[in-house]
Formats: C-alpha cells, structure tokens, sequence
C-alpha cells in the first residue's frame, strides 16, 4: 500500500468550491477498486492550506489501474481547476501505524 499526499493553497473565495468538488471527486475515487481511503484536511493555523490524504493498494495499481481506468477520467474532472494550486504531490510506503 502507498499513500498519496497533496497540498494545495486555496484561496478563501475558492474554498467551499473546493470542499465541495472534492467530496463529489471522493464518490468517483471510491469507486476504484484500487482506492483504499481518503481523508481530506484543512490546516488550522492557514485556512488556506488543504491536505488531501488518499490510500492505494499499491504504487502500480494507482498508475497502471486508477490513472487508466474510467474513475480516474471522472475524478479529475471535479478537482482540474485546482491542479495549479497544488503545492506539493507525493506518495509515501506507510511503514507504521495507530488507531484502526
């Protein structure tokens, strides 16, 4: 399993729009056999700033499966006008973890 991280800096007058397009791009990206959870998050100390967090089978699945399958197409086209607002992008092995 990989972990995909964003960040991204939205500004104030684009956020409830954001918040909004996630959520409807989270009903596609679930849809993925290869999508293993989401989280998205917004930073207390700079309300601009949100984190979406989103879990993957693995690194191969999520290039070769999600970004050429049909939910890929329909997720990006809820979160395209944001990609210029995007800070950062990584994925990450998980190597440990709490909670369930």
């Amino acid at each position: 399993m990989i972990v995909e991280y964003l960040r991204y800096s939205i500004p104030q007058d684009r956020q409830a729009a954001f918040v909004r397009d996630y959520d409807a791009a989270l009903a596609e990206l679930m849809k993925s056999p290869y999508a293993l959870g989401f989280d998205l998050c917004q930073c207390v100390e700079d309300k601009a700033e949100f984190i979406p967090r989103i879990e993957w089978s693995s690194a191969e699945d999520y290039l070769q499966g999600f970004r050429k399958g049909p939910e890929f197409r329909a997720f990006f086209a809820h979160i395209q006008p944001y990609l210029p607002m995007i800070g950062e992008m990584r994925h990450y092995d998980r190597l440990s973890r709490s909670g369930p």
